[in-house]
This record gives C-alpha cells, sequence and structure tokens, in this order.
C-alpha cells in the first residue's frame, strides 16, 4: 500500500463514523411529528411509566406537549407523602435530565388528591395545561392523552371546560377485565390498580363524559411482558439512559424481595402500549393497526369501581391483544441509537 493510499485510509476510517451519524440525522428529518401528546403519570409509582416516558419522548412521530405528574392512591405503598404529584415531578425530571431533555418539554404537577366525588373538577396547572392545549386552533395535528395513572387531571378538565371533550383521545391504560373478554388474573386485586387511584374521576370520565376513549384493561397491559433477560441485554448496555432505568427497576426488585414476594424473571412494563398505540401507528391509514380491539358501549362505573352494563354508552375501543413485538422492538432500538 502506498503512502497516499494509506493516508487515504486513515482519513476513511477518522470520517465513516461521521458519516454514518450524519445520514443518521438525515433520517430523522424524513419523520416529522404528526400527533400531539401529553403524558399524565405516576412517575413516583410504579417505575413502567419511566420506561413509557423514555419510548415516547424519542419517539419523532409525536409531538409531546407536556408530562404531567400525577398522584396514587393514598394508601400506596410507593409513595404514601401528601406530595405525590410533586414527587412525580421530580422523578420525571430526573430521567429526563439523564436523558439530557431537561427543559425541553413542560413538567407539571397534578392534584396530589383524588377528586372529591365525580362531578366537581380539582384545580390544578395540569388541568389547565390540558384546557389550553386542546382548545387550540392553530394546528390540526390531533391531540391523545395519554394516562397510565389514575383520571383526574383529564376528568377534571373537560368538567371545567366540557367544549374541550371531542377535541382529544384519551389512551387509558386502566380498568378490570370485561367479563366477556377475559378472565381476571389470580389473586386479582379489586378495584383494579389505576382506577382505584381516582374511581370519581374514572366515574366522570365513562359516566358523564363524551371523551372519544381507548381502553388498555388490565387484561391489555399484563402482556407488555418484559423479560429480566432483556433488561440485562437490550435496556442496560444502552447507555447512561440505560443504566438508569435498569437500576430503577433493580431497585424495586430488591425492596420487593424484602417483603418476601417472588417476582419470578419478567416485570410488566405496562404503560408502554401508550406508545405503541400513538408513536407507532401505521404508515398510510394512520391506526394502530397491529394491535386488536373491539367496540363496546362505554360501561358505567359504579361506586365500587365495577362495571354496570349502559347500553346507550358511546363506543370505545377496548384493546384485547397488543403488538408487544414492535412495541419493545422499537424501544430496545430507539434506546440504542440515543446512546
Amino acid at each position: 500500500m502506498t503512502k497516499s493510499k494509506f493516508l487515504s485510509f486513515l482519513l476513511f476510517l477518522f470520517i465513516s463514523p461521521i458519516i454514518s451519524k450524519g445520514q443518521s440525522t438525515a433520517n430523522n428529518k424524513l419523520i416529522s411529528p404528526r400527533i400531539r401528546v401529553i403524558m399524565d403519570n405516576d412517575f413516583g409509582g410504579d417505575p413502567d411509566g419511566l420506561f413509557a416516558l423514555t419510548h415516547l419522548v424519542l419517539s419523532p412521530s409525536v409531538e409531546v406537549r407536556g408530562i404531567i405528574g400525577s398522584h396514587l392512591n393514598a394508601n400506596d405503598g410507593f409513595d404514601k407523602s401528601k406530595t405525590q404529584a410533586d414527587n412525580a415531578v421530580k422523578e420525571a425530571t430526573k430521567l429526563l435530565t439523564v436523558l439530557k431533555l431537561k427543559d425541553r418539554f413542560p413538567v407539571t404537577a397534578g392534584s396530589n388528591t383524588a377528586m372529591i366525588n365525580d362531578s366537581t373538577p380539582v384545580k390544578s396547572k395540569a388541568v389547565d395545561l390540558i384546557i389550553k392545549e386542546a382548545s387550540r386552533t392553530d394546528t390540526s395535528l390531533p391531540l391523545y392523552i395519554l394516562c397510565g395513572a389514575g383520571l383526574t387531571e383529564i376528568a377534571s378538565a373537560v368538567l371545567t371546560e366540557p367544549k374541550i371533550a371531542d377535541k382529544v383521545t384519551l389512551v387509558w391504560i386502566g380498568g378490570p377485565e370485561y367479563s366477556d373478554l377475559a378472565l381476571p388474573p389470580p389473586n386479582y386485586s379489586s378495584p383494579e390498580y389505576n382506577l382505584n387511584i381516582d374511581i370519581n374521576a374514572a366515574r366522570a370520565v365513562f359516566n358523564h363524559s363524551q371523551l372519544k376513549l381507548w381502553q388498555i384493561p388490565r387484561d391489555g397491559y399484563r402482556q407488555a411482558i418484559l423479560p429480566y433477560s432483556e433488561l440485562q441485554l437490550k435496556i442496560k448496555p444502552q447507555g447512561e439512559a440505560g443504566r438508569y432505568l435498569t437500576g430503577v427497576l433493580e431497585t424495586l426488585m430488591g425492596r420487593i424481595q424484602q417483603y418476601h414476594l417472588n417476582l419470578g424473571e419478567t416485570y410488566i412494563l405496562g404503560d408502554s402500549p401508550l406508545v405503541l398505540l400513538t408513536a407507532l401507528q401505521s404508515s398510510f391509514e394512520a391506526d394502530p393497526s397491529s394491535s386488536e380491539y373491539v367496540l363496546k358501549p362505554c360501561p358505567l362505573i359504579n361506586a365500587k369501581g365495577g362495571y354496570d352494563y349502559n347500553a346507550y354508552g358511546r363506543n370505545i375501543r377496548v384493546y384485547r391483544r397488543l403488538d408487544i413485538n414492535l412495541m419493545f422492538n422499537d424501544f430496545f432500538a430507539k434506546l440504542e441509537l440515543n446512546k
């Protein structure tokens, strides 16, 4: 090899990573937001919300218009404080800092308490955020509220400003199984976990609103099973974000062991379908085309958190089968691209 060819070879090795990175950036320009989203989640509780938030903010087809930290049930073991929503904001902000996205999105606390009944809204900056975004007339991008916790903020927003009900689609992780579609798991909790965070808010959304609703009940979100082996091989090696998420989940697994509970070798990332059904919709005739749902008349939620049949309820989507492979493979890929 001549000296000039050798120098050319070294130059090629030097600039190849730059060219590759540049091509990656150029490819991202081929994808632009086609929907707006606000994520509402109890980030101070189950860490599945942090995984979903990571996936969401790394998805270029969505325009994240706000992130809401919401409260848990007052007696929740994750956080029994009186500042659950504020603590959720802190956890979301920590994650965004790790992702080097701090201050990129508005992060707002919802109410620290549930609604006192199904007709009296709570007041919070998060409620104001939803109303303001839903009331915009300067964009044609559809707005989705992605809720992986209780329904306090979206219920309060619609009660405060009923005109926004037909301007948003609510995608909610929560609610028990429908008896004609699935059986509950062994030793199931009743009411279902997310519904029990604020039963009055669920009653406001189901019983009294006309919100367009896509529901992923317990038998749906329990499909989002991540094996511990993939946490180690597909998430942990992916830079600071992968290590952070792995650390959060492993810390929880260690805490649970202290109570002599055996989780086996999987963990349910039950909030991740929020990203699957929005950011990963099909290209043409956009819709979550690889996941399956049925249309059902929206039931009434009774005072105990169960369903009562309502023949006159508006049609809602109830997701039965989720494309978990698409969801997790996309998440793994985006983590690797972002590291």
